[in-house]
């Protein structure tokens, strides 16, 4: 017999069929008794208590000085509390009856019915908070810029290849996962976590470097735990000092080219976020920003090393893209004009020879030692004043003449030939040169190839030109070792070329710069040997830096055995494998008319000239 017809008939016409778990009238009835009697009881007990009155408004509800009557002065009489404490008795009826009406209403509701009413609070509650917490941000009008992800190569052994390099992702990732989850970057020799001061108490580098990476590889389920790790356990509430320039291209830039990309809003909210932390930095007299930054303090300073606490050409010079793009998505001008004051200083100095010097002083806005250099400390500041050019839909006039007469004395001063024949880039110091050129400098083949189109229609063979010496010099840095991989730093004088001649030269931390190169120079020329020089960095990572637990950094490339340095970079993920990826496949995934990359491979969309007017749209 159905368990219905055991039930007694207590239906009315008006009434909606019942689930199981729902109350019965009779239930509810008896439910309403019991807790009004509860309630009766309670406030019952409590008005037999001495001076009962002030114990309720002044403990349960917390009335205001006014009805607590804490006024010590001649107006405070007798007759003044009597009146408080009806005052306060007439509202403790009022509460008393409200709290019945309302258990009277939940009792009444579906189970269903109050689980969605409580969720609906908890989720104003969170939005409440979001509010107070200064990341109300304007409603953006999301769209996709296009090529995010794209489709597999027709030709067999490329499809082949990029499926490959897809599998040296996955087994970065899953080592990390397994054995360094939260953690900066992995250990894959040791099998453990391993934690870089640049990021101070920040966790999780590798998984905010590695999103945009995952995401264009189609690895969604990696992809959807690492967006779950951001959302409940990336925190910038720390009492810690960063870097500004590194905590800004690889979380700044990754969060913002994760949103762009998924449109989860999330990592908008986090980019914002931690952009406005950063920005004490620029409290300086110049507006020339600390590269090191406490974030709960707001405390700043230069690193102790750097010419009499200067502020370094590559770090305050790495910021613009990311602020450009906080700009756009916060609404807040002061991103962008944090940034622009930066161009300005630079503007008023004389330039040495028309030269940058890696060096500056934030309190006096002079230079400090003239040395030069396209490699560390100077690389990435040449990049973004291109590519701030680019990413504004080429309207950025200033940044554009800014990178092109930069090149210009870059070209006069720095750019040397070997005896054989090798263009390189040499570094400069007060007027001295050193033939040395550094794994950081092999990006430069990368630059040179992406501005040749904006040169004057007289120079764009020549720099192309220019760059494919680059990136030749920078294979023959690789293709003359014994592991096939590139060394820190390779030199041109005691009768060697293109090779490390110290020690403290000799490594290789899976640095993707020579990578970089190969895949703009793909892009511009469609010359098969770029792939093919890919490929052999593929094979040789694959020998010599595949562990079990990930890919380890190694010590001595010239070295007939590898020595592990036993860390996987977050670079690695976010660069290497990734620049690798779009080597290997068609032009249209991340085009380079829609996204520019940042200086740690994050692609940015180019902000439209028709966004002028409305800066709050992304298209």
């Amino acid at each position: 017999m159905p368990v219905a017809t055991l039930l007694p008939f207590t239906a009315t016409p008006s009434r909606k069929s019942a689930s199981p778990t729902s109350f019965r009238l009779t239930e509810k009835f008896i439910l309403l008794l019991v807790f009004s009697a509860f309630i009766t009881l309670c406030f019952g007990a409590i008005f037999f208590l001495p001076d009962s009155s002030k114990l309720l408004s002044g403990v349960f509800f917390r009335s205001s000085p006014v009805e607590t009557n804490t006024r010590t002065g001649p107006e405070s009489s007798d007759s003044g509390s009597a009146a408080n404490e009806e005052r306060n008795l007439d509202k403790i009826k009022r509460d008393h009856e409200k709290a019945l009406l309302e258990a009277k209403d939940t009792l009444q509701k579906a189970p269903g019915v109050i689980k969605a009413e409580i969720l609906t609070v908890k989720s104003q509650l969170a939005n409440d908070r979001l509010s107070q917490g200064g990341n109300n941000l304007p409603v953006i009008n999301y769209h996709r810029p296009p090529g995010a992800t794209g489709h597999d190569p027709v030709d067999p052994e490329t499809k082949e290849r990029r499926a490959k390099i897809k599998q040296m992702m996955k087994h970065a990732w899953d080592g990390y996962r397994r054995y360094a989850w939260g953690s900066n970057e992995l250990r894959p020799v040791s099998k453990q976590g391993h934690s870089s001061n640049l990021f101070g108490s920040i966790k999780g580098a590798t998984i905010v470097d590695a999103l945009d990476t995952l995401f264009i590889m189609e690895m969604f389920d990696e992809f959807d735990a690492a967006t779950e790790w951001v959302e409940k356990n990336l925190d910038f509430n720390v009492n810690a000092e960063i870097s500004v320039f590194e905590v800004n291209i690889r979380f700044v830039g990754g969060l913002l080219s994760a949103y762009y990309l998924s449109g989860k809003e999330v990592f908008r909210r986090k980019a914002v976020e931690l952009g406005e932390k950063l920005l004490p930095a620029f409290k300086t007299p110049t507006g020339i920003p600390w590269a090191l930054l406490n974030l709960k303090s707001g405390i700043g300073r230069n690193w102790p090393w750097a010419s009499g606490g200067s502020s370094i050409l590559a770090e305050y010079g790495t910021l613009h893209l990311e602020f450009m793009h906080l700009s756009v998505l916060s609404g807040k001008p002061e991103f962008a004009q944090k940034v622009m004051n930066i161009r300005k200083v630079l503007n008023r100095l004389d330039k040495p020879q028309g030269l940058y010097p890696n060096y500056l002083n934030p309190n006096s806005g002079q230079w400090g030692q003239h040395h030069v250099s396209v490699g560390g400390l100077g690389d990435s500041f040449y990049e973004y004043l291109l590519k701030a050019w680019l990413m504004s839909d080429k309207t950025d006039e200033e940044g554009k003449k800014l990178y092109y007469d930069a090149l210009q004395a870059i070209e006069a001063n720095l750019i040397r030939k070997s005896s054989s024949g090798l263009t390189y880039i040499a570094e400069w110091k007060g007027g001295l040169l050193e033939h040395k050129m550094g794994h950081l400098t092999c990006f430069a083949g990368g630059m040179i190839a992406l501005g040749a189109d904006g040169a004057p229609s007289d120079k764009t063979g020549h720099q192309m030109e220019l760059a494919a010496e680059i990136a030749r010099t920078c294979h023959e840095s690789y293709a003359r070792t014994a592991l096939k991989l590139g060394p820190e730093a390779f030199r041109f004088d005691g009768g060697v070329e293109a090779i490390a001649t110290r020690q403290n030269e000799k490594y290789f931390i899976l640095r993707p710069e020579v990578i970089e190169t190969y895949m703009y120079m793909w892009r511009f020329t469609h010359d098969p040997k770029y792939r093919e020089w890919g490929w052999e960095a593929v094979k040789a990572l694959e020998q010599h830096c595949k562990v079990e637990g990930g890919y380890s950094g190694v010590r001595d490339v010239y070295a007939s055995s590898p020595s592990h340095d036993d860390v996987q970079q977050s670079f690695y993920l976010a660069e290497t494998l990734k620049y690798l990826y779009l080597l290997f496949s068609d032009d249209d995934h991340l085009p380079f008319e829609h996204w520019v990359f940042n200086t740690e491979a994050h692609p940015l969309p180019v902000i439209r000239k028709d966004q002028t007017d409305r800066p709050n749209e992304v298209e």
